[in-house]
């Protein structure tokens, strides 16, 4: 007698999987393919595929790639320590932006995931006491809250610009084309041709903190 011919959707049970509807699983299995693969190349069907399961099973947790990253950036951030936030209000907007800086700096896909005005409103309620302490850090420096937004785009700006041109020079060997590039003529740009060479190493200093302090100063205090 012949054998029943397995149902499409048996690629599960073919693996020994179990069956997969847990969204901590669904986000550790697109973590994964992430740090092996970037996040460029994450998709659904490669995930479902990661997971034994069929893209449709799928579907019933995430809307899309755009949905499953904004998920996954959520519950990261919902997990970061919150520092104990001193009483001056400046002080406070520069320990909310360090640790928004040093979380990305860890993962710096999900600053490209945000790059793009209003990325607030996806946020869930424990990912959102950064923004809320940097705004309400400017409220007490004496800004309105229209102020408020400016200073937080304006510090959101720097910061996710520092992690990703860092994140990207990380992933590129650009050492000969640096070499090249680095020989300016002194008739023409003095000032480069006296750092030439120099400038890939005084580029590559960790100078957030200071611009930070800096940028804070100058935005509170135009306000």
């Amino acid at each position: 007698m012949m054998g029943a011919v397995p149902r499409p959707d048996a690629a599960r049970a073919r693996t020994g999987r179990p069956p997969v509807t847990s969204r901590d699983e669904i986000l550790a299995a697109a973590r994964r393919l992430i740090d092996r693969d970037g996040w460029e190349k994450l998709s659904v069907r490669k995930l479902a595929a990661e997971l034994g399961i069929g893209p449709t099973t799928l579907y019933h947790h995430v809307r899309d790639k755009a949905d499953l990253l904004v998920q996954l950036l959520n519950t990261y951030t919902g997990q970061l320590e919150r520092p104990r936030l001193p009483d001056d209000p400046r002080e406070r907007i520069v320990v909310a932006a360090t640790v928004m800086h040093e979380a990305l700096a860890a993962w710096p896909w999900a600053a490209e995931v945000v790059t793009v005005d209003g990325f607030v409103g996806l946020l869930d309620e424990p990912a959102l006491w950064m923004v809320e302490t940097i705004v309400g850090g400017a409220v007490d420096s004496g800004c309105t809250h229209a102020q408020a937004v400016g200073v937080f785009r304006d510090i959101w700006y720097y910061t996710a610009g520092e992690v990703l041109v860092r994140a990207r020079s990380a992933r590129r060997d650009e050492r000969p084309q640096r070499d090249a590039a680095f020989r300016f003529d002194p008739a023409e740009t003095p000032h480069l041709a006296a750092i030439g060479d120099r400038w890939p190493e005084l580029a590559a200093r960790d100078t957030y903190a200071d611009g930070l302090r800096a940028l804070v100063g100058g935005l509170l205090d135009r306000r």
